[in-house]
């Protein structure tokens, strides 16, 4: 039996460090440990902000997952060497928050939508897993964990032009920034929608909170005769500051902008909607689908669409980095009613510089599709095996059934497919409230044995369900129902945590 050790003892054997000014911290764990405070729980069950930039090319670098037991959106995974793994991310993490939306309570495809809609740079407000168990155990399960702006008080995207008084501002005295604006009353930034007394945060896309005053001074030269600037009022910042918020560009409205996206409407008529759709280089040698050939007289044209648009958005869903057969799929999946979103040169060029996405700009959200329409099939991937344990308590199949499925307003089904290996095909993994699927009987458990006819055999379940994206409606869906106690025997657990659908990657 080993001897108890005294107190004293261990004391002693803890090694003590001491700070040099010259040389800095002699341990370099203290200085990462430093910035919380362990007596102080809120501290650590604090939501977090992670504001990322996506690589040029790329993703943010992370995996999103619905919980299927738990209400929630849940990152399962965190690559290397990106945005998403700098900006402190981390695995079990649960979005609260997209950018000024609050998706705490939002259907899983729309806190997909949110993100990709972002554009190249998204604000994330997140909880460690446990804490937000935690809490949701304390506490009523329609409680708002995440924080937000109040009405009104965000940061401001103002485009300023230059008249015979200049700019209209002024900088305070400094060498180093950050800096602050003084307005001329009456000019060219107060009309622009500049707030009196307004920190400095961008100048046309570029940050310029580290930049020192000649170099600010310069950029603002070199922007000729017209400035866009991204700002903060005192109220704005005062906020932030006590939500641990950063003031981050994704959370601007936009004032005096030149130019903004383009929802269009279009109803197929006897000569379709006339117009080409053909992919090429745009802005940077970046690939994206542009708008041709735009007919007279055709439903194209009557909606306002103008050749050389670039599209942006269908039925609200970003097609940003899309195939060219992957967007014509969405357009058609819409049926004849088709809902674009589409900028036009200028406003593609404003919106690149800026670094922003114009789907945060739109002058209304009528275009953007509702959670309970959004064609919602994602990739599929396989889980682990089933132990043999599992494989004792498969769900029970209480009957088949045939339904017949015709999409949405916004050309959407309402319902998301998740497999596991050998285990048992595909089923359905989440039913969208008030969607087509819901009305047709979908219930989430209720697994797919056969799609327009043809049965899925496992080996060929990708390509089937290719057929979900190609099909005309209606869609035919051959369903075998389980018992509620059989689907929750089946659903595995690894490491006491509760297994969840297919991610997206994000």
């Amino acid at each position: 039996m080993e001897a108890a050790t005294d107190p004293q003892d261990t004391a002693s054997l803890i090694l003590k460090f001491e700070f040099n000014p010259k040389l800095g911290i002699d341990n370099p764990v203290l200085s990462l440990s430093e910035d919380h405070d362990l007596s102080d729980p809120w501290s650590l069950g604090r939501p977090r902000f992670c504001l990322l930039s996506k690589e040029e090319g790329g993703s943010f670098g992370f995996h999103l997952q619905q919980d299927l037991r738990r209400a929630g959106h849940v990152v399962c995974r965190v690559e290397p060497g990106t945005s998403a793994q700098r900006q402190g991310l981390q695995e079990g993490d649960r979005i609260l928050g997209v950018n000024s939306h609050v998706v705490e309570h939002e259907d899983y495809a729309a806190v997909v939508r949110h993100i990709r809609a972002s554009g190249p740079r998204v604000l994330l407000t997140v909880l460690a897993r446990q804490v937000h168990d935690a809490a949701r155990a304390q506490q009523d399960n329609d409680a708002q964990f995440c924080p937000i702006l109040g009405p009104g008080v965000r940061p401001r995207l103002c485009h300023i032009v230059k008249d015979q008084g200049g700019f209209g501002f002024s900088i305070t005295h400094g060498q180093q920034g950050p800096f602050w604006l003084v307005l001329s009353t009456g000019g060219a930034a107060e009309r622009a929608g500049v707030p009196p007394g307004a920190r400095l945060l961008e100048v046309n896309g570029v940050n310029v909170e580290k930049f020192t005053r000649n170099k600010l001074s310069k950029k603002l030269w070199q922007s000729g005769k017209q400035v866009t600037l991204l700002v903060a009022g005192p109220e704005v910042e005062e906020q932030c500051r006590q939500l641990g918020m950063p003031l981050a560009a994704p959370l601007a409205e936009g004032w005096a902008l030149p130019t903004r996206p383009r929802c269009l409407h279009l109803e197929k008529g006897p000569q379709g909607f006339g117009f080409l759709l053909r992919e090429e280089k745009g802005l940077g040698g970046r690939l994206g689908q542009f708008l041709w050939e735009v007919d007279p007289g055709l439903p194209a044209e009557k909606a306002g669409m103008q050749a050389g648009d670039r599209l942006v958005a269908v039925a609200g869903e970003s097609v940003e980095g899309l195939g060219h057969e992957e967007t014509v799929s969405r357009i058609r999946a819409q049926g004849s009613c088709v809902s674009l979103v589409v900028v036009d040169p200028e406003a593609d060029r404003f919106f690149s510089m800026v670094c922003l996405s114009p789907l945060l700009f739109l002058e209304s959200t009528e275009a953007l599709a509702s959670p309970q329409d959004t064609l919602s099939v994602p990739p599929l991937v396989e889980a682990r095996d089933p132990s043999a344990e599992d494989t004792a308590v498969l769900p029970t199949v209480l009957g088949s059934r045939q339904c017949f499925l015709y999409p949405g307003p916004g050309g959407s089904y309402g319902f998301r497919l998740s497999c596991v290996a050998s285990g048992p095909s595909v089923f359905i993994s989440q039913v969208t409230t008030g969607g087509s699927a819901a009305r047709a009987g979908l219930r989430m458990g209720d697994m797919i044995l056969e799609v327009n006819g043809c049965p899925m055999g496992r080996q060929n379940d990708p390509e089937r369900l290719q057929q979900l994206f190609e099909a005309e409606p209606p869609l035919c869906l051959k369903l075998a129902a389980r018992s509620q106690q059989g689907l929750e025997a089946w659903i595995p657990s690894k490491s006491g945590e509760d297994w969840a659908q297919a991610s997206d990657v994000l």
